[in-house]
């Protein structure tokens, strides 16, 4: 008799650790990147009343089962259901939803010890540190090389560290970008086959004639932006096999300026194309002025590229290196993670890079508040970041952010059946009770 209303109490129990487990689901159905949780029950041990018997083929006597009494029920497991839910779109560049496996990593300070979460509702510090809502740093890496194709490389070998995107003691101040001096200048385009030949009488009244200028920028270590023109004259041309036209060309600057090998000449065979040789790659050297505080420019110009037809000269610079500082303006994050600062130059340079963790039970974190996350004994040690999309974990979708995966249908369900099931086990203690009264009674 007592058995059952102990049954009973164990019911009980479950299902309202169940209720509070559907419960903490519903409450949670829109915080970013929750993930759901499920009960599972298990019987505890039953009361073996009588052993199994075996059958007797010398009698012809069967065999019997066990007579066991259940003692009730027990929490089996509470299950963290890890699939992705659906992806909400808020255009905030510091929202980041990871679209596959993976965790963000943070942290809250030197002391504290790594974190993980799936919700990517970041946001910028006045420190410059990309951060969680709670103030956690979000980790990455901030060390980088620049490819020869003009891409960059992060060091994902490196530790991880926390982003920063104004600083960090690798680059230093990345407010602002530092002016980069001009080394080389691509002219391309086509020289008029038709030009009048220039002779030192041609008169000075006329050389507008004679002459086509291209206006070319160039800028020094610290940004400052000097205008001069490469001028181009037809000083000579023989026809027939083996014939070559000559056109000089003389690098002019405004005064102030001092100009070293800054003129030559380049050859066009009779078909219009460029004769190949060292003169078609000439370096200048151009010296500021004084107190400028700068050091001397020097420039390889490029003239593979040009043609001799008869048609307008068109020549202009095509591919010229260098430019000026410029002030961070804004930001974006691309899929594969990498921050991109965009300045007020035009130009854009790495912030960083986040870092993703992959885990290989997800659903033995432990989860510790604020959407975070720590590793365990069943989930896999963590041991260090992954980009993003390598090495099992996913693409990051910048603008959106990772909804929770609690499907209200199904928990609504779970309510009905778990109250219905708690129902029942207080059915049981009240028949029990009114068993027992019926026993107290036998004495009257």
């Amino acid at each position: 008799m007592m058995r059952s209303m102990f049954s009973g109490v164990s019911g009980l129990r479950a299902h309202q650790t169940r209720m509070d487990v559907i419960g903490n689901n519903i409450a949670n159905v829109n915080t970013v990147g929750f993930k759901s949780g499920r009960v599972t029950f298990q019987e505890v041990f039953s009361q073996t009343l009588q052993g199994a018997g075996a059958p007797d083929s010398a009698t012809g006597r069967g065999g019997t089962n066990p007579m066991q009494v259940g003692l009730g029920i027990d929490v089996g497991t509470i299950d963290t259901i890890t699939t992705r839910g659906s992806l909400q779109r808020t255009d905030n560049p510091t929202d980041l939803a990871i679209e596959g496996e993976g965790f963000f990593i943070v942290k809250g300070g030197s002391s504290s010890t790594y974190m993980f979460t799936r919700a990517g509702n970041f946001g910028i510090d006045r420190l410059g540190n990309l951060v969680t809502g709670s103030g956690m740093n979000v980790y990455g890496w901030q060390t980088y090389t620049r490819l020869e194709d003009g891409t960059f490389k992060f060091d994902t070998e490196s530790p991880i560290e926390p982003i920063n995107l104004f600083s960090d003691a690798v680059n230093k101040n990345k407010r602002m970008l530092a002016a980069r001096a001009t080394t080389s200048a691509v002219l391309a385009g086509n020289l008029d086959a038709s030009t009048p030949i220039y002779t030192a009488g041609s008169g000075a009244s006329s050389t507008s004639d004679f002459q086509f200028s291209v206006p070319l920028t160039v800028y020094d270590s610290l940004g400052n932006k000097y205008k001069l023109s490469v001028n181009f004259r037809k000083t000579g041309a023989a026809g027939g096999s083996g014939g070559t036209t000559t056109w000089e060309w003389q690098v002019a600057a405004a005064s102030g300026l001092s100009l070293t090998t800054a003129s030559g000449s380049i050859e066009f065979n009779t078909k219009g194309q460029v004769v190949s040789g060292p003169a078609l790659t000439p370096s200048i050297v151009i010296t500021p002025p004084a107190g400028v505080g700068t050091e001397d420019i020097k420039v390889t110009l490029d003239f593979s590229n040009l043609t001799m037809y008869a048609a307008d000269s068109s020549v202009k610079p095509t591919n010229v290196d260098g430019y000026p500082p410029g002030e961070l303006t804004t930001f974006n994050i691309g899929s594969d993670g990498m921050i991109y600062g965009v300045y007020s130059n035009g130009l854009q340079q790495p912030l960083g890079l986040i870092a993703l963790a992959g885990f290989d039970n997800p659903a033995g974190l432990q989860k510790v508040g604020e959407n975070m996350y720590i590793a365990t004994s069943n989930s896999g040690e963590f041991t260090r970041g992954v980009k993003a999309g390598t090495e099992g974990t996913g693409m990051l979708n910048p603008g959106t952010l990772e909804m929770s995966n609690v499907d209200l249908s199904k928990e609504f369900t779970d309510m009905i059946v778990t109250q219905r099931g708690f129902q029942a086990n207080s059915r049981i203690i009240t028949t029990s009770d009114e068993m027992l009264q019926e026993l107290v009674n036998l004495k009257r």
